[in-house]
């Protein structure tokens, strides 16, 4: 027999007895009468950890549904390899690339299947529905690396191999779905029949596969129009594929061969190329009676302010006189700011902004007139006037960067020939294998993570805690204003996250292990041990990537 120990279980807030050796699954099954919700994955001293992990001393628990954060990530995970277990089956020989999320799911290519019809994405389909049914464990294993990469070189997991090579670890952790072997950024559930809610679509090239609707997870989420999107998705991963940096592996091994000053080269050219034609886009309009107002917004972190300051210099070189108005100018006083859902002050909120002073001072600037540009001062939370006056000349622009820009509302009084909106986001294009994306959340997190903690003196601990509510503000009023951009610029660059390695680990190992921001400081960080660090010394000054590093030639 086991010793007798105990857990704090934080769902019931009380110490529950167990023996040692246990694992999630057996402590919950007894403790399931008292908790309402069905568990995917725990949250154990912080660190989240699959419902098959043994328990083996007092450990302070929390069981965490599919909805949480946490639990949404292994569902989606462990769809994926339910996926490939049907492409193995169904598509013998053929390779699975999911390459990102778009549309509310996430795009999937088989390569070596010439076509992806409809009734090949029903037999998958139905396969998927079948492994589903069947309720097979996924088995999680660890073994020297060494014998993890024959396994996965017979299966043809060459990305995988790659990868495990670079990475030079002793051992690891791979999953076994019956007879297919898998590795995953993360935990899985434990069993096929946990992932019950999910469809795949025939989309473009290839597939959409859908998880579960957050607003109603009984149901596959709803596929939503992204065509400027997914266009942005698709030049940027076909400029990986022609400059062979597709995965994380390919990345490293390049880093390794010292081979990255080139690389830096040709992606931060990239950037001036898109800056430069969008810039030409906007001239070519403004010459022709209308684009006279620059809207530029995009999420938190996707490095709107750089590319704002660099699309000035190439609009100067067009003979445009750029000027800048700051939206943040035209907040509420601070005691007439809406409330959130907590009672916070909602700023995230587009009427924390004044949208009748504010268009009233486009429409004269638009006129020929004078105006009188307030500027907020957030120490006493209240909007001044200081005298700065300004006057448009006939040669000049106004850029406006917020992220309600693509908003139709903010600019409602305003007619649509005069203005050009851009959405700039970090559409990450790397991917870690064929079967791990690296998530463009994941990659703004990290940007803000690190420029909040050298220029705000906001610790990643902070950063992290207010991050869902950041995400909760992009979801109302960014997110669903996207498609409404006249062009969009994908800020990512292929070598960043090797880059951003070492900064971010630095900053994440201060976050304390009894907070429960530890769990995703903790998760962070092993995502970043995938890169291997790649030195910033021959990144240009202008780089969009100095705004959150420090070193920019630009004034923030």
């Amino acid at each position: 027999m086991g010793k007798k120990m105990n857990i704090f279980c934080k769902n019931t807030n009380s110490y529950i007895s167990f023996t040692g050796g246990e694992t999630l699954h057996e402590i919950f099954n007894r403790l399931k009468e008292q908790i309402n919700l069905t568990p995917i994955c725990a949250r154990v001293n912080n660190k989240t950890e699959d419902m098959n992990y043994p328990v083996f001393g007092p450990k302070q628990v929390e069981f965490l549904s599919r909805e949480s954060g946490s639990g949404q990530r292994v569902y989606t995970r462990s769809l994926c390899m339910i996926l490939y277990k049907a492409v193995c089956d169904v598509l013998p020989g053929v390779r699975l690339r999911i390459e990102h999320s778009v549309s509310k799911g996430h795009y999937c290519l088989l390569e070596g299947k010439k076509g992806v019809s409809e009734d090949v994405v029903a037999q998958l389909l139905n396969r998927m529905r079948e492994i589903v049914a069947e309720d097979i464990p996924f088995r999680r294993r660890e073994q020297l690396t060494e014998d993890v990469i024959k396994i996965f070189e017979r299966q043809g997991l060459t990305d995988k191999v790659q990868l495990l090579m670079s990475n030079r670890e002793l051992y690891t952790v791979y999953y076994e779905l019956d007879n297919v072997c898998d590795s995953y950024y993360g935990n899985l559930a434990v069993s096929t029949g946990q992932i019950d809610v999910f469809d795949l679509i025939p989309y473009k090239d290839g597939m959409l596969l859908l998880g579960f609707d957050k607003q109603n997870p009984s149901q596959p989420a709803t596929p939503t129009v992204q065509e400027k999107m997914f266009n942005a998705f698709t030049e940027y991963t076909h400029f990986n594929h022609i400059i062979g940096i597709k995965n994380v592996g390919e990345l490293n091994s390049l880093t390794n061969r010292q081979k990255t000053a080139d690389l830096i080269n040709v992606a931060e050219a990239l950037h001036e190329k898109k800056i430069g034609r969008i810039s030409d886009e906007i001239t070519r309009r403004y010459h022709e009676g209308g684009a006279r107002i620059v809207l530029i917004a995009g999420p938190s972190s996707s490095g709107k302010t750089t590319f704002t300051k660099r699309l000035a210099i190439q609009l100067m070189t067009n003979l445009l006189v750029p000027q800048l108005i700051s939206l943040d100018d035209y907040f509420v006083n601070r005691v007439n700011t809406p409330l959130d859902e907590d009672g916070e002050y909602d700023f995230e909120s587009l009427y924390a902004l004044d949208l009748d002073t504010f268009n009233k001072d486009l429409n004269a600037l638009l006129a020929g007139e004078e105006i009188n540009q307030p500027t907020y001062n957030f120490e006493r939370g209240e909007r001044e006037y200081r005298g700065n006056k300004i006057r448009l000349k006939d040669n000049s622009i106004l850029l406006i960067e917020g992220i309600h820009g693509l908003n139709p509302e903010l600019t409602a009084q305003i007619k649509a020939k005069m203005k050009f909106s851009i959405y700039v986001s970090a559409l990450t294009t790397l991917s870690i294998d064929d079967h791990n994306w690296v998530p463009t959340t994941d990659n703004r997190l990290l940007r803000r993570i690190i420029r909040d903690a050298k220029y705000r003196g906001v610790s990643a601990e902070s950063t992290i805690k207010r991050w869902p509510s950041v995400r909760r503000g992009e979801e109302k009023w960014i997110f669903p204003y996207q498609e409404n951009a006249d062009a969009m610029f994908n800020s990512s660059l292929l070598f960043e996250l090797g880059v951003i390695k070492e900064y971010g680990e630095n900053v994440l190992k201060h976050v304390p292990r009894d907070v429960p921001e530890y769990g995703e400081a903790y998760r962070l960080r092993r995502f970043l041990s995938y890169f291997t660090p790649i030195s910033d010394q021959v990144i240009p000054h202008t780089s969009l990537l100095r705004e959150f590093l420090g070193g920019s030639s630009f004034h923030y």
